[in-house]
């Protein structure tokens, strides 16, 4: 099984010639020309990165996905490759609807037909991983309306070969390429592993869901479809079907009386409630898995990959955000170093010019003249000079951002983005750093305050009964730590009365 694939990969990039973009930085170029000589029937006059994105289609539905990964990955691939990967639709051909069923009655031990009051055999959808059918619950009418996610048959085990294929690949490139140990394709490939397992497990992209749900209950901005946790499995998983217009229908939109302009706003504040807010974003918001509502809502769908960040993530995001949009670029550089996302001992101020350089020319222009594929490139390309790390947990918000670029150009090529981000963001940090972030604080460490405030006395005394020989410093240290965090809540409570004392003569 595993040589009959390899055999096909290798015949495919000898189709398509990958084997001379591997080795066009050869320095005699010899290998170039013998292996052109040895295959004097196929054409290579088509652009590279055309070549390359045609093979992966040809390859099948996990190369395409492989692709899609690459493209948003512009710190990495030259600018050609990226731009024309990002092509890529993952349209594949669905599978049997006997397999379908087949699948089903396996999730539940019993046939469609005893769980579902009805269940449309023809998918509505079909992607690499999964496709969807429509279907009814067997409630008391037989009136609910549900989407049903069924995963692709076999799906672990050729993934798993492909996999294993894509390292090999991948380790070949790093010993034969150049540029192979810059661009480290193996990370990629493991990186790209992670989140393909992930989106195996249908259990997992239903808690997605219902995070995403719980997040925006009640939101006159977002629907997320609730999800049927007794019918869901980790291939099969059941919920509420959506109702509405697909974004890329902007002409229907209009006629139904949608405001473009107002939506587009809206789908920026969203994505920078799910950032700044949440710390958990849908992270494949292509126009394919959003549609809208006849009252003006976005429709969240396919959860499969969502991208997380921690507090710090977000402060430091927030801060870089608005000192962006407030031009203070060297607020920007100071804040990549605090973070450590830049060495310590990088000069703030060239820094700040070749941010400066970078972004100064973008402002004042309405969105449809500003191509963020272009910034973020010459950001990563200012990153490098730099040394500056990419990190990890920004990739898929770097792949958000450039899908909210998309949705927005096409809803309304006028959008000021900075304009409608602004407010959101000065809003977000006043509640962070003001005196509401300070209650919150106060709440959420209100426990441990009352838990170590009591413990001091006995660890001034354990401290003061150790031995004259042992080793104190551990206690000395956890003493000093403990001291700071008292000293630390003693001046939040006194800025707090000190505030409710000011509120009573207001």
């Amino acid at each position: 099984m595993r040589l009959f694939r390899l055999l096909k990969i290798a015949a495919v990039a000898s189709r398509f010639g990958l084997d001379e973009m591997v080795l066009e930085h050869e320095p005699s170029g010899r290998l170039v020309r013998l292996a052109n000589a040895l295959q004097f029937w196929r054409d290579l006059s088509t652009p590279r990165a055309e070549r390359l994105r045609l093979a992966l289609e040809a390859l099948g539905p996990i190369f395409v996905k492989f692709g899609q990964v690459l493209s948003t990955r512009r710190d990495l691939m030259p600018t050609d490759i990226a731009d024309e990967l990002a092509k890529l639709q993952d349209r594949v051909p669905p599978f049997d609807s006997a397999l379908a069923l087949k699948e089903v009655e396996k999730a539940y031990g019993r046939p469609a037909s005893a769980v579902f009051a009805e269940f449309d055999p023809v998918p509505v959808a079909s992607a690499s991983i999964a496709q969807v059918h429509f279907a009814r619950l067997k409630d008391e009418d037989g009136s609910h309306e549900v989407a049903v996610k069924i995963l692709r048959p076999n799906m672990l085990s050729v993934i798993e070969h492909d996999l294993a294929l894509m390292d090999n690949f991948a380790l070949l490139l790093e010993k034969l390429w150049p540029d192979g140990k810059r661009l480290k394709p193996r990370e990629v490939v493991a990186e790209f592993a992670k989140y393909l397992r992930d989106e195996l497990d249908l259990m997992r992209e239903a808690a997605n869901a219902s995070q995403l749900r719980r997040n925006f209950a009640d939101s006159p901005l977002l629907i997320v479809p609730e999800v049927h946790w007794d019918w869901c499995t980790s291939t099969v998983m059941v919920m509420e079907r959506m109702h509405g217009t697909p974004i890329s229908q902007t002409e229907r939109l209009r006629a139904d009386g949608i405001d473009l302009s107002k939506l587009s706003e809206a789908g920026v504040e969203i994505f920078f409630t799910q950032v700044f807010r949440d710390g958990f974003f849908h992270a494949d918001m292509h126009p394919g898995n959003i549609f809208v509502h006849a009252d003006g809502r976005y429709i969240a769908l396919d959860f499969g990959i969502v991208g997380t960040l921690t507090d710090s993530d977000k402060n430091y995001l927030a801060q870089n955000f608005l000192a962006f949009f407030r031009r203070d670029y060297k607020r920007v550089a100071e804040a990549h170093v605090e973070s450590g996302w830049a060495p310590k001992d990088t000069r703030i101020d060239e820094f700040e010019a070749a941010i400066r350089a970078v972004c100064e020319p973008i402002f004042d222009r309405p969105l449809k003249d500003i191509s963020f594929g272009k910034v973020l490139l010459r950001l990563f390309q200012t990153s490098r000079r730099f040394n500056v790390e990419i990190q990890p947990q920004l990739v898929m918000l770097q792949k958000t951002l450039l899908n909210i670029e998309g949705l927005g150009r096409q809803l309304d090529p006028e959008l000021d983005l900075w304009k409608t981000a602004k407010p959101f963001l000065e809003r977000w940090m006043s509640e962070q750093v003001g005196w509401r972030g300070l209650l919150r604080t106060f709440k959420q460490e209100a426990p441990y305050l009352a838990r170590t405030l009591p413990q001091m006395p006995r660890l001034v005394h354990q401290a003061l009964a150790q031995p004259a020989k042992a080793d104190l410093q551990p206690q000395i240290d956890r003493l000093i730590a403990a001291q700071h965090q008292q000293n630390r809540w003693l001046a939040i409570i006194a800025v707090l009365l000190a505030l409710l004392v000011s509120a009573q003569f207001a």
